[in-house]
């Protein structure tokens, strides 16, 4: 069989050491209007009362929903080699997040 030639629309993909390095986020806040989705991630640290946004992503809703198919499926992957996450709702998580107590 004939080697098929290079594909004339492949992306080259070039990723910075910095953003290579990431960010860690633990809390994402979706928000949309009729023309894009925004997501914000924030690292919320426990005991700490006020966070910052550590990335922001803007999509188009065609966009925000590919992103959401490409996680469905990531996610599915995932499970099937470590087993199912255990969603947020049924981990009990402290109003405090490990912080101090608050008290009235």
């Amino acid at each position: 069989m004939a080697d098929q030639p290079q594909q004339q629309n492949q992306l080259n993909i070039e990723i910075s050491e910095e953003v290579s390095e990431g960010t860690y986020a633990n809390l994402a806040i979706i928000t949309h209007s009729h023309a894009e989705f925004v997501i914000d991630f924030v690292n919320v640290m426990p005991g700490t009362p006020k966070s910052k946004v550590k990335s922001r992503i803007i999509l188009t809703p065609m966009h925000a929903k590919r992103f959401m198919r490409a996680m469905q499926e990531n996610i599915e992957r995932y499970e099937n080699v470590h087993g199912k996450i255990q969603d947020l709702e049924q981990v009990e998580i402290p109003l405090n997040f490990g912080g101090p107590t608050a008290q009235a």
